[in-house]
């Protein structure tokens, strides 16, 4: 490595980035810290000072707030219709970056791997699947949506078909997320 030696989170956020794509473009099976420390021209030393497995690193870079997914604002515009589209829309965008890849990464190797993908369900998944829940909530308390409606079930909808829309086409378009909001969704959710 030449030129500045990287500290604290500079150092951290070049080794989350590069465990996310390192994962994205190969399996967790292949997954090793020496692969991570090159990509992140660093040495395995200062991976085994902050984690002391593979998996505690993939979660670690999975939800960071910068190179993972983080917290997902509620996206506020006034309608279940728009919010679900912002929501479904940024999930279909974020599919193509390294975290989202890294995601589907987990996702298609769950049987692998169920105790990591049990832990990427709860800290990744399950909040935004929460957040829905949320939104069909306030939804239902406007008219906007049947109270029966207001289920974990019909909430895990849309991130679902978005995911496989993103497994079999390798892109999810802004037509197609506005096709599942407006086909499935909200017949499912509406009065």
């Amino acid at each position: 490595m030449t030129g500045t030696r990287r500290r604290g989170d500079a150092l951290v956020r070049a080794i989350l980035e590069s465990a996310l794509h390192e994962l994205a473009e190969t399996s967790f099976e292949e997954l090793s810290f020496e692969k991570v420390a090159v990509r992140a021209r660093t040495g395995k030393a200062a991976l085994y000072r902050r984690w002391s497995t593979p998996e505690d690193l993939v979660l670690a870079a999975l939800t960071d707030p910068v190179a993972g997914f983080g917290a997902t604002p509620t996206p506020g515009t006034g309608s279940l219709r728009g919010d679900l589209l912002a929501l479904l829309g940024g999930l279909a965008r974020v599919l193509d970056e390294p975290h989202g890849r890294a995601l589907l990464a987990l996702i298609t190797q769950r049987a692998k791997h169920p105790e990591l993908f049990a832990r990427v369900r709860a800290l990744v998944l399950r909040p935004r699947q929460e957040l829905i829940l949320d939104l069909l909530t306030r939804a239902a308390e406007r008219g906007e949506a049947r109270p029966a409606a207001v289920t974990a079930r019909i909430a895990a909808v849309g991130p679902r078909l978005v995911l496989v829309e993103h497994l079999e086409a390798g892109v999810v378009t802004a037509t197609e997320v506005t096709t599942i909001v407006d086909e499935v969704l909200l017949p499912l959710i509406r009065r």
